[in-house]
């Protein structure tokens, strides 16, 4: 039997999804959860999950880091990312962060369907003409997404809150670490971002929608 992850903070929209999915898909368990550590929780103590509906702004998901965690964390896991951030940077960066589908939440029931099971089959899938878009998106921007997508989950909460502005002493209250772990971090993002300040970070990641 098929198992589908659900994750998504809205409870009427998961019963909506499912509700819909139900009508055209047979012999599939649902899952669902509402948050990154629901999502974590499900993922470690369930096994053979098909596919993750992700959405990608739920509580602890935001600015990719939900779907760069996951991704790590679970690499053999399809995840479908449903949401209604349908920018091209955005999509660019979600299937460069490692997702199999990005679907928009105004998606009709049976092109999702067909969706996921061109996920399953082991393909992508974009909505009609999107993928040519794609590739018109900076390749500068799409290096600096590979360079992210590297991090480790730790470097990329101290990359959010540099990018915010905050000091070290600040991330570290922030984080509960010491200011010297905070120091470690930023070298090693220096280091995997190629640049030698703060400010350069900062300008490096400037086209990805981390806020």
């Amino acid at each position: 039997m098929l198992k589908f992850l659900l994750a998504d903070d809205h409870p009427l929209y998961r019963e909506a999804l499912r509700a819909a999915l139900q009508s055209q898909l047979q012999g599939v368990n649902y899952l669902e959860s509402d948050s990154f550590t629901s999502t974590l929780q499900v993922l470690r103590r369930q096994r053979n999950i098909s596919v993750i509906l992700l959405d990608l702004n739920m509580p602890g998901c935001e600015n990719f880091y939900g779907l760069l965690r996951i991704r790590q964390s679970f690499p053999d896991i399809p995840i479908v990312v449903v949401s209604a951030s349908d920018s091209i940077e955005v999509i660019a960066q979600v299937m460069d962060f490692g997702a199999n589908a990005f679907v928009p939440k105004t998606t009709p029931t049976l092109e999702m369907v067909a969706a996921i099971k061109q996920v399953l089959s082991g393909q992508q899938w974009l909505p009609e003409g999107i993928a040519e878009k794609i590739e018109n998106v900076s390749s500068d921007t799409i290096e600096i997404a590979q360079k992210v997508k590297e991090l480790t989950p730790k470097q990329f909460q101290v990359l959010r809150l540099v990018k915010q502005g905050l000091m070290n002493k600040q991330i570290a209250d922030t984080l509960n670490v010491t200011e010297a772990t905070v120091k470690a971090h930023i070298s090693m993002l220096f280091k995997r971002l190629n640049v030698k300040s703060r400010t350069q970070i900062i300008v490096a990641i400037e086209k990805l929608q981390l806020d």
